[in-house]
């Protein structure tokens, strides 16, 4: 079904092309040919998840008035990811490297872009050398400097990591967006043609690419349902939330969720386990919900047979750094929907 999709990506970028041409004249001239003739996102969308992503009428309401079109948006993917793979920084030889693909699916909200890319400066500060990142984001500031979140982006990320990552290395997801019912992602940067990505979609995703340790982290809405199809040796996947629970953080008024704010600000920076950092992120986000009256999210988590020791072997030869303080990333520019509000 995905390579029917993705034969018709040309057909969907002319009619983007078609429906954007009012709007090219307040856009900036093209200084530049598209990096590639083939786009690397699917052409679909599916079903929306549980929370509001914010989009209005029109479709285009996170789309910046200044910018890129989604057509030139599309067909620069190729170009941004391979850049993005060339910045991971030389492996450090001899000891386990770790290589985090930090993962903001919805673009209507910048709380997710903030964690992706917080995540990332978390790693290489504190990690050291033999963390790598690479960030994939939906987000209106950042349509010209990183890769898209999407399926093929994923995709085309495990494949580049294939090539440079040994059998001992520890590759790391960390997917931040909202989750459905049906454990179903939302991918999501309007009017873009993203595929959504379900907890079997994820697993059959990983299941293609030849990476023995992996770190899956899933931060959204019922996002213990992504346990099963990930569960398996060498893996440790941990979740903000029970199969059949919200989490919670969310929203155009958050700079952090409750599971990233946890996780990745208060537990990381004190600890580099990563199982005693979701042990201390857990408790915490109790005590958040006890405080707001909020029913518990119950974060999940899966430790597959090795896993922890392999993390421990990457551990031993690294001296993590200071602390890394939290800043929300720069405001978004102006969109459709904030030029009409009063």
């Amino acid at each position: 079904m995905r390579t029917v999709l993705t034969a018709l990506l040309a057909f969907a970028a002319g009619v983007l092309l078609m429906l954007w041409l009012p709007n090219r004249a307040s856009a900036p001239a093209d200084t530049a040919a598209p990096a590639m003739a083939t786009a690397s996102s699917a052409a679909t969308t599916s079903s929306v998840a549980d929370n509001d992503s914010g989009d209005d009428d029109d479709g285009n309401a996170n789309w910046p008035d200044q910018g890129p079109t989604p057509e030139q948006v599309l067909y620069a993917q190729p170009q941004l990811l391979q850049d993005a793979l060339a910045k991971l920084g030389p492996r450090v030889p001899g000891k386990p490297n770790l290589y985090l693909v930090a993962f903001a699916g919805d673009g209507s909200e910048d709380v997710f872009r903030n964690e992706a890319e917080y995540a990332s400066r978390l790693f290489r500060q504190r990690f050291g050398a033999s963390a790598h990142t690479l960030v994939l984001e939906n987000n209106p500031a950042s349509l010209s400097t990183h890769p898209l979140a999407g399926w093929s982006n994923l995709e085309g990320a495990l494949d580049g990591l294939a090539k440079v990552m040994q059998p001992d290395d520890i590759l790391m997801l960390y997917m931040a967006t909202h989750g459905s019912e049906d454990h179903e992602l939302l991918v999501d940067m309007d009017p873009l043609p993203l595929d959504q990505i379900d907890a079997q979609d994820l697993a059959d995703i990983l299941k293609e690419h030849p990476f023995k340790w992996k770190v899956v982290v899933v931060n959204a809405c019922y996002s213990g349902g992504f346990i099963p199809p990930l569960a398996g040796d060498g893996t440790l996947v941990l979740t903000a939330a029970r199969s059949d629970r919200s989490s919670f953080g969310c929203g155009s008024e958050s700079e952090l969720t409750y599971f990233g704010h946890a996780w990745l600000v208060d537990a990381l920076n004190r600890t580099d386990n990563f199982v005693d950092a979701f042990a201390r992120a857990k408790a915490e986000i109790g005590q958040w919900e006890q405080r707001d009256k909020l029913t518990p999210s119950e974060p999940q988590s899966y430790v597959g047979k090795g896993i922890e020791a392999q993390l421990d072997a990457w551990r031993k030869n690294i001296v993590p750094g200071p602390a890394v303080p939290f800043a929300p990333a720069p405001p978004a520019p102006a969109t459709s929907a904030a030029a009409a509000t009063p």
